[in-house]
This record gives structure tokens, C-alpha cells and sequence, in this order.
């Protein structure tokens, strides 16, 4: 949504260079925002599925559209399989900027705690050994509440820190300064849906931006739906009819990771350079968005 906000201030506001992006540090955020969620009285008792933990959505939707576990499981092990496949071509190395940060070790022994600068030059969450063995026998998260779960935390997306950034100028502007686009904004389409299952709103949101550019699913050459659990993209793969093979190619956040305020920015990006190198024209970006939203975005390739 920041890059469709940046390319807007272009286009209406006459802004010449934009920068839209984002930011999440969960490690972080994540024990402090359990513990501080605030609701609103009427909404909470007319509709308390928009304060529904996302996990549960995705049980829901696994249960009420027959995702199956399996098929979860084996799509999370391609994941990771192709992740380690790019990480090993070097295919991310064009996306990363390379920085020292300062890393909190805690002796496992000891429970001291110390300070180290690291150089933070690839991604570190993914696990390129991931076998469909293993996945099948890890529990549900919420198995305790709901033997039948589906969800575990190996077809659930990484939590992890990150940060994305893209610079957006008009054509005009990108000619003066003598650059090289990467590719074109061309549309951005949300779209709601029930909020106990937040994680289908790429099936409404998909339609509907294709439509405002008379373009069908199979006129995109590239897909990245964002993993937010495994359910995600198998659901709006199926929904849609959405070819694997151009789908997230280079595996997606089950096993690099989603830093929820960085990863719509994040996939963009990697849309952008992949379908560079493979001469692709096309390619569409999707978020669900919890509380019950879908969102997608259209981009030419250059």
C-alpha cells in the first residue's frame, strides 16, 4: 500500500520522488502488543472476529474450504526449497543493503547477556533442511484449544525483523536523472471480506484489479502472495486458478520471513528484479490483511 501511496503522491500531487516502504521490528513489538490490545465496546460485541488472532482465521479457513493439513505442509517444505535455491544463486543479493547491527546474546548457560555488531547482509530465518517428515510431526499451535488445528510453525510464516524501502518518480523525472527503472505502477485494488477468514481476501481483491485493467490471471506473469500461513496462497491459487510455477518463485515469508509493516514492500521489490531476469512484463503483489481485508497491486516489468 506504501508504494501504491508514493506512486499516487506522484501522479495527483505532483511530487517528484516518493519513497514508500516500511518497517517491523516483532521481536520486539510483539511481547508488548499481546499485552496492550485495545477494543472498541460496540464493535467488540457486534463483531469480535476483528480482534480474532490471525492463527484462528486460518484454522477457519483451513477447516471451512478444505485446505488439508498435508497440502499445507507440502506446500511449506517448496518454500523453503525454493528460498534456499535463490539464497544459493544469489538472487536476493540485488535487494539487500548490506548493514552492521547490534545483536543481544544471551549465554543459554548462564542467562548473561551481551552485545555484538554483526554484519546483517542475507536473510537468516529460513531453514533450508526442512523436510515434509518433520513438518507432518510438529502440533497445531492451537491444539490445546482445537484438536483439529492445522496450523503449526512450520506452515505459518517466520517471525522476524525487517525493513524495505522504494524510491517512485515519475518517468519524466527518472529520464532527467539518467536512471533505469525497474518497472511501472499501474493499480492497486483492496477488497473486504469476513473477518473470521481474512486470510481469502486476495480471492476479492485479485478480480477486481484485473478487471480495472482488462487483464485475466493468466495475462500476469509473475504472482507473489504473501505466506502468511500456507493456507493463504494455496486457497487463492485454487480460487483463482493461479499457475504454482509463477508463484511466489523464489518461496515467500514461511520461509524468509513477515515483517508484517515490510513485507507487501519487500515482495514488490523481488517481483520487480526476478522478473527482470526472466523477461517477465507483468506481475501482481497480494496481501490478506488482518480484520478482514485483501489487497493487490499491479506492476509492469521493464
Amino acid at each position: 500500500e506504501t508504494r501504491s501511496s508514493a506512486a499516487h503522491s506522484v501522479m495527483v500531487d505532483g511530487v517528484d520522488v516518493a519513497i514508500g516502504g516500511g518497517v517491523e521490528s516483532i521481536s520486539m513489538v510483539s511481547p508488548v502488543a499481546s499485552k496492550t490490545t485495545v477494543t472498541e465496546e460496540k464493535l467488540m460485541s457486534e463483531f469480535p472476529a476483528l480482534w480474532m488472532p490471525m492463527i484462528e482465521t486460518a484454522d477457519i479457513v483451513s477447516a471451512r474450504y478444505g485446505i488439508s493439513r498435508e497440502a499445507q505442509d507440502v506446500y511449506s517444505v517448496e518454500s523453503q526449497r525454493r528460498t534456499a535455491a535463490a539464497q544459493e544463486a544469489g538472487l536476493f543479493k540485488d535487494e539487500i543493503v548490506p548493514m552492521k547491527a547490534t545483536m543481544l546474546v544471551t549465554d543459554k548457560e548462564t542467562g548473561e547477556t551481551s552485545h555484538k555488531t554483526v554484519l546483517a547482509d542475507r536473510d537468516e530465518c529460513n531453514r533450508p533442511g526442512t523436510t515434509l517428515e518433520a513438518l507432518a510431526g510438529m502440533n497445531p499451535v492451537r491444539s490445546k484449544v482445537d484438536p483439529s488445528a492445522f496450523i503449526t510453525a512450520g506452515n505459518a510464516s517466520q517471525l522476524s525483523d525487517g525493513a524495505s524501502a522504494c524510491v517512485v518518480m515519475s518517468e519524466a523525472e527518472a529520464s532527467r536523472r539518467g536512471l533505469q527503472p525497474l518497472g511501472a505502477f499501474k493499480g492497486f485494488a483492496v477488497a473486504g471480506c469476513a473477518p473470521d477468514e481474512m486470510g481469502i481476501g486476495p480471492v476479492f481483491a485479485v478480480p477486481r484489479l484485473l478487471a480495472r485493467h482488462g487483464l485475466k490471471v493468466d495475462d500476469i506473469d509473475l504472482w507473489e502472495l504473501n505466506e502468511a500461513f500456507a493456507v493463504v496462497p494455496l486457497y487463492s491459487m485454487q480460487q483463482l486458478g493461479i499457475d504454482h510455477a509463477k508463484t511466489n518463485v523464489n518461496g515467500g515469508s514461511i520461509a524468509i520471513g513477515h515483517p508484517f509493516g515490510m513485507t507487501g514492500s519487500r515482495m514488490v521489490g523481488h517481483a520487480l528484479l526476478e522478473g527482470k531476469r526472466r523477461g517477465a512484463k507483468s506481475a501482481v503483489v497480494t496481501m490478506c490483511i488482518g480484520g478482514g481485508m485483501g489487497a493487490a497491486g499491479l506492476f509492469e516489468i521493464f
